[in-house]
Formats: structure tokens, sequence, C-alpha cells
């Protein structure tokens, strides 16, 4: 996540005003902008030495040049402007841009680190924009300092600016959130077995009545509300609406009550069916080191970031900090992690691993061409191609053999200063360094390395070699070095992502080895580790910082020979059961409930989700599934400020997350964030100045805007979308259960013979099957009888034409090799594509 310096970011931003209001209050005040009408020529303004400052039919106009990189590059000002400390001041302009533009305007400290006081994002057309803020100085200051920032066009334009006010003595702005309607829904919609819930705000302290109309204002179902009394996170009175019995499907539905009428929304079995594409989606446009192609994705082409193409200094030879090695590393390729240009190996471990993870729950789910990607067409689940483009960035990572610190991974590699925004990666002309190794990298790396070699071992046994060699070499020198902890001071250019506790990290990077492996030494480790028996499931959930819950999840749900298996699978029901009596509890039936919202609670609350969609995988128990169902309600409407957190789905929703490239906000020729993207969501902390400035005393659940400006609250990062792609995965899955057993026997290891036996155990004969499983890794079927199989990749898939009577079995076998590591018994079987009990 980008945490920029306060030289770049600290962004007192204002509230903007109707001219007639900014006007009044600016008579208030002394004027004091000098020569704000330019009626004396140019003077005092001032311009970098790339412009020159004419006056123009009355007004300062000024060509500026393009091909410049930062808004910085070209700046016009005024110096020597008085603050004073508390008071409110109205600022005002009319300004031109030929073509049209959106520029910076700023009042900051004049020197190093130019802490800005305020920070507007004008639009400027060609016939002229009047605009008008006000803002609050933090400070006393006798000589702040006027900009307009003007750089960062690939192309000159021209720029015009007239009637330049900045007065004291103005009324101070209340941010006032534009919440709708007081009927809370998911938006999206709901499905027709599921639980369907709203939420209703109101002083009513008793039940109140609702209806639910359809799409020609019909009412088809009626109630009354459970009142839910006060919402911490929010402030609220609410109530719940509960019309879980009404499953007829259609468009537009409405549900009133306490005289409001929630934004429409659809029930439908198929509401999730594109989520989990359009979430995976995401992350080609953040691949650094390729071209994105606008045919593949219109409206978001742009020339390969980081490739050393001036003015690039590029990620092909990227040399370290000064004192760190004596090397160079190509580490082209990867995903942007977020907003910003740089590129981490923890944020980027636990995002990998959750779209590796996602695959391994359900490798038929996902298809070769599913994402439309450049690799769509090579015979391998796009899902796949996406986490190698990553996977091989974090084993570029790895410091050499015979260099110091050998086959432990940098921990992370971005830009030697802050860049502003928009800033396209191709245009980016920073220096490029590695930072230290870090034991919390290099784990991550054994983790998401041992993952990776039993996954791409049907489709590339070569890649899948060489990452169990990097992850075995990460495991050794984590094991020398094991606590060498990024510096939590080093947040120059990128974020710090500091950890110093990587216990939980040892533990995950043991269970992905003993998983891909079966050895003793990971098994050992393991077994001896505190997070193998403690209480790892935090009320905040899990994230980068704590992955022990990831190899926990692992080794519960991936077939393995742990010997306390049983209790580990109970462990994960037990998280379950934490998650679902915290969403039983809150009013808006939130599986997340701290005092105070983290930066990034949306993709705690997906992680929180996580953990209760394996625990319906393990129990088939539907209190679960139902649980996931109403969580994704509150990411998709149902919550205090009444949006959904992701692009594209439902009425209102977040398009102005922080990013360089998707910043639409601030430059009309550049996209929103393509649609799939979830936002970081609320934010207690509210560390960006924008969200200090507006949100100050907010409620947890209000401690959000919609804005590019606040990196702390609507940031959107590789590790948000990750667990968005796996429960919205989950959602699509029908995950129908049918009434059937299956037992798998096998003999041998590198040759071996299994016999498979289906027993029928409901009422009905079912009359021809298909049975489907999936092997751990690089096994293969050579002979079978019994059946006809079918393999594509690790997933098989057995066909017989008899019948199985209820009570009876039917039975077959096959011979198979094992290339290398432990050849368990799958344990997840669909029988005619439901999933036997």
């Amino acid at each position: 996540m980008t945490r920029c310096r306060a030289a770049l970011l600290a962004l007192l931003t204002m509230v903007a005003l109707s001219p007639a209001t900014a006007a009044h209050a600016a008579d208030e005040g002394p004027e004091q902008i000098v020569n704000g009408t330019f009626d004396t020529g140019t003077a005092p303004w001032w311009g970098t030495s790339n412009v020159t400052l004419a006056v123009d039919e009355g007004r300062l106009c000024a060509d500026i040049p393009g091909g410049t990189a930062n808004p910085w590059d070209v700046i016009i000002g005024q110096n020597d402007i008085p603050l004073v400390e508390g008071e409110t001041y109205a600022y005002r302009f009319f300004a031109s841009a030929t073509p049209a533009k959106v520029g910076r305007a700023l009042i900051q400290l004049p020197v190093d680190p130019w802490t800005q006081y305020l920070s507007a994002a004008p639009e400027m057309s060609d016939s002229g924009n009047s605009s008008s803020y006000t803002f609050t100085a933090p400070v006393s200051l006798p000589n702040s300092q006027v900009v307009f920032q003007l750089g960062g066009s690939a192309e000159p334009w021209r720029f015009c600016m007239d009637d330049v006010s900045l007065k004291g003595g103005a009324e101070p702005e209340v941010y006032e959130p534009d919440t709708g309607p007081r009927v809370r829904v998911n938006m999206v919609g709901y499905l027709p077995t599921g639980p369907k819930k709203a939420t209703v705000v109101t002083t009513a302290t008793t039940a109140l009545d609702w209806e639910l109309k359809n799409a020609a204002n019909e009412t088809v179902a009626k109630g009354t509300t459970t009142p839910k009394g006060v919402d911490a996170s929010s402030g609220q009175n609410v109530h719940t609406l509960d019309f879980s019995a009404y499953r007829r499907t259609g468009k537009d539905y409405t549900i009133t009550a306490d005289g409001e009428t929630s934004r429409p929304f659809d029930i439908d079995a198929g509401i999730y069916d594109q989520l989990p594409a359009d979430a995976l989606k995401f992350y080609y446009t953040q691949r650094s080191g390729i071209e994105i192609l606008d045919s593949l994705r219109p409206g978001y082409g742009r020339p390969a970031g980081h490739v050393g193409v001036a003015p690039n200094q590029g990620d092909v030879s990227v040399p370290c900090q000064p004192g760190v090695c004596d090397y160079s590393l190509n580490v082209k390729g990867g995903w942007y992690d977020a907003g910003d240009h740089g590129k981490y190996v923890v944020n980027g471990g636990i995002s990998v691993f959750q779209l590796m993870a996602a695959y391994e729950r359900d490798k038929a789910a996902f298809k070769d061409g599913q994402l439309n990607i450049p690799e769509s067409g090579n015979g391998r689940p796009d899902i796949l191609d996406e986490a190698r483009w990553e996977q091989e960035f974090l084993l570029s990572m790895q410091v050499p053999d015979g260099k110091p610190f050998a086959g432990m991974a940098h921990h992370k590699i971005h830009d030697q200063n802050w860049t502003g925004l928009p800033l396209l990666p191709h245009l980016d002309p920073q220096l490029r360094e590695l930072h230290p190794t870090s034991t919390a990298a290099t784990l991550n790396l054994a983790a998401t390395a041992a993952q990776a070699a039993r996954l791409f071992a049907p489709y590339d046994a070569a890649f899948a070699a060489k990452n169990l060699q990097a992850a075995r070499k990460a495991w050794a020198a984590a094991k020398v070095n094991p606590a060498r902890y990024a510096d939590p001071n080093d947040g120059t250019g990128g974020g710090a992502y500091s950890d110093d506790n990587v216990t939980d990290e040892f533990y995950w990077a043991a269970a992905e080895l003993y998983i891909t492996t079966g050895e003793k030494q990971f098994k050992d480790f393991i077994l001896a580790s505190p997070h193998h028996t403690g209480d790892i499931w935090r009320d905040r959930g899990f994230d980068w910082g704590n992955t022990a819950q990831l190899g926990r999840l692992d080794l519960a749900t991936v077939p393995n020979g742990l010997p306390d298996r049983a209790r580990v699978r109970q462990s994960v029901i037990e998280g379950a059961e934490k998650y679902l009596a915290i969403q039983k509890a809150h009013p808006y039936g939130l599986p997340y409930n701290p005092p105070d919202f983290d930066w990034g609670s949306n993709n705690l609350v997906l992680n929180n989700m996580v953990v209760m969609a394996m625990a319906f995988d393990l129990t088939g128990q539907e209190k679960y599934r139902a649980a996931v169902r109403e969580g994704m309600d509150y990411i998709l409407g149902r919550n205090a400020l009444n949006q959904s957190y992701v692009t594209g789905y439902g009425e209102v929703a977040s398009k102005n997350q922080h990013s360089r490239w998707y910043a639409r906000q601030l430059d009309p020729a550049l996209p929103n964030p393509p649609r799939g993207t979830l936002s970081g969501g609320p934010n207690s902390s509210i560390q960006d100045p924008l969200a200090q400035r507006l949100l100050q005393g907010c409620k947890p659940q209000f401690c959000y805007i919609d804005h590019i400006e606040s990196w702390a609250t609507n940031e959107l990062t590789i590790n948000w979308n990750s667990p968005l792609a796996w429960v919205s995965a989950f959602l699509a899955d029908k995950g129908e259960r049918s009434d059937c057993r299956v037992r798998y026997i096998t003999h041998g290891s590198g040759t071996f013979a299994a016999q498979v036996v289906i027993e029928n155990t409901g009422r009905h004969t079912v009359d021809g099957w298909s049975l489907r499983w999936s092997f751990l890794s690089g096994q293969r079927v050579r002979q079978d009888w019994g059946a006809q199989l079918s393999q594509s990749g690790s997933v098989v898939t057995a066909r017989g034409e008899s019948k199985i009577r209820p009570g009876k079995s039917v039975t077959f076998g096959f011979t198979g090799t094992n290339p290398w590591g432990p050849n368990p018994a799958p344990e997840v079987f669909h029988l005619n594509g439901e999933r036997c009990r």
C-alpha cells in the first residue's frame, strides 16, 4: 500500500464551494494575492524555466511544454502568502486549458518537505472554468506559496488564468457524504436460495413494516423489521429486513420501509458468475514490464512500464540502495502493488498465493481463455498464467548464489523518490532501487514457490522444478537469517511493509513445503510451531503481515499426511464459528467488528469470509455458506455509506481509487479503475490529509471517501483484489452436494495403481455417471478399467454408463505415474457436477 511522504501527499484538501458562497466568504478578509487580475503585468508571479509568462487579453497565459513526467515539472506560482493558524480561507480563480486538462492548484510550504495546506484538482476547459475552495490553515506562516502544477502531459498545451483571490474569514464547510435512501441493500443482488437481508437506518425503536416490490412496482412480499439498536461502527440506529423466504428470480426489485425505498437489485442464481473473472482481470492491467494491449482491455492500453525505455530507467538491471549490495538484478515483470509503481515481495506473496489457492480449491472452475490475456490459448488455465507473471518476479528477487545472503529475497523494489499523480508507468523517470533482504520476503518466496511447484507440475515441469529449488534455497536462507526485518522507516518512494515477527511466515512456508514434498523436516517444524495449535483467528482477519492462517487453511484443505490433520480441520471450523458469531451480532451483518477499522478493512472482511467458506467446504453446513453470502452484501452496498466498494458493481460504486494511471479524476484522458476493482474501504486512522480534512471524528464505517487523493481509504492493491477473486469464485460455485461417498485406495509410489469405489448414499438411482477429482501435483493417469478416464492438467474425469442404485456402488480403477513428491488420495469428488458429501 502506498504510504506517501508529507512532501508529496500531505494534502489538507479542500471542500468545494459554490461560486456564490465562495465569493461571499472571500469578501470577509483582506486580499492575500498580489496582482491576481494581472492588470500590472505578470509580476510577482513566477514560472519554472521551461515556461514564459505573458499577459494575453488581461489573463496570465503560458505555453506548457509536453513530454514532462510529473505535475511539478512545470509550475506557475506566487510566493510570500501569509497564513494564520485556524483561519479558514476562500480560494478562487478562473483558468482555461487548450486542450482541456485537469490541473493541480496548491497552497503549500515553499521549501522541503513542501507540505500542502490545500490541494485541488480543478477541471479546465478551453473556454475556462471558475473554481472555488475553502481550507483551514493548520499553521501560521508568513511565506506560504500559491502554485499551479501543470506538468505531466505528453503533448504541449496552453494555460491561462485570471481573477485569482485568497481571502480569510470564510465559513468552513462540513463534509456530508450522500448516502442515498436509508434502506441499504446489496445493489448487485441476492441468490435465490441464499439469505436476503437489508438494513434500514431509522429513529424508530420498534418493528416497522416492509414491502418487497418487483420491477412492475407490485408488492411480492411483506414483513416486519427486527430492531438492532445503535450500531457502534456507524453510529446509526438500524433495523434488519429479512426477506430470505422470497426466492423468485427477477430484476430491479426494491424494498421499502419507514417511508424509504432502496436502490434496485436483482435476485438471480448468476449474480456472481462474472465477478471472479473481473476481479482476476484486474491483474493484467497491473502488470509491469509488458505492453497492455488495448485490443484485450479497451480503454486501458498503455506502453510497457519500466523496461528501460526512456524516460524509464527500467527494471532490467536494478541496483541496490547504496551500501546494500554490489550487484544489479533483472526484476522486470510482476504486478505493480497498488496505485504507485512499487513492487513488494510480501504483498505480492499473499496476492499470488490467494490466486493459486482459488485455483487449488476447484481446479476445474478455471479455464484457458477465461481472462482474455496474452497467454490465453496456451493450454493452461489463465489464472495460473496470471499468477506466473507475479511468481516469476518473486523468483527474480532472490539473491544469487555466491553473494551475501544468497537464497534470501530482497524485500522490495521501487522508485528512489515518490512520484506524483497521474503518472503512467512508462513515463516514470525515477531511479529504481533494490532494498535490503528480509526474512519475511524470503519466507513469502519459499511459501509461494513451494505452492507453485505442485500446481505448475502438470503444465511445465521445468518451471515447477525451478520453483521448488528456489523454495528450498529460501527456506534454508531464512533458517540461517531468522530475524532480518524490514526497516519501518524505509518509506521514501514506496511503502515500508515492515514486520518484526516472522514466526507466522515460517509456519506458512513450512506448511507449503510439507504439502508439496511430504518431507519430515517440514512436518516436524509445523508440529513444533506455536502457530500450529494456537488461536490464530484474529478478529481483524489475516493479511500480508499475519500469514499463519494461510498455512493452517492449506493444511486443513489440501491433501497431506499430517498426523493431527483432523484437529487442524476442526480448528478452521472453530475460526469460522468465531466470525459467524461476530457477524450475527453485528447490526449490518458484518463478520468484522473491531472498535476501529483498519487500513484495507474490506480485504480483512473478505479474508474472514474465506475462513467461513473453508468451513463450508469441510462440513457442508449451509450456515457457513450463508454467512459468506451475507458478508458480501456489505461489500456491495449494505453498509452505512450505501455504496458498493467494487468498481462497476452496483448503482453507486467506488470509481476514483488512488492510482497513478487509473486517474480519470485528474486527467479525463485516463480511465477509472477497471470493472471488478476493490477499494480498500473505511480506515479509522485516516492517514491521508484529504481524509483528515474531511473525516475528522468519523465513525468507522464513515471513514471513507471515494477520491483519488484518499490513499488511506480508497487505494487499490493486488492483495485486496486477491480475496475478492477467491470469495467471488466461491460464491459463483453453486456448491450443491450429492448423496455419494467415494473410497480411493492406492498402491505404489512412482508408478501406482488406484481403485475407486462410488457409493450411492441417496434415495434415487444414478443413471450414468461422471466422477471428477484433482491430483495434488503432476500425477498422470496411464491405463483405466471399469470406466473411461480423461485428464486435463491435474483434473481427472471418470465416466461410466452403469446405474448406481441407492445403497449400491460401482468400482473402477487405473494405473498412474507420480514423477516426484507425495501422492495423497484426493479428498474432493464431484459426481455429475455435484460435490459428494
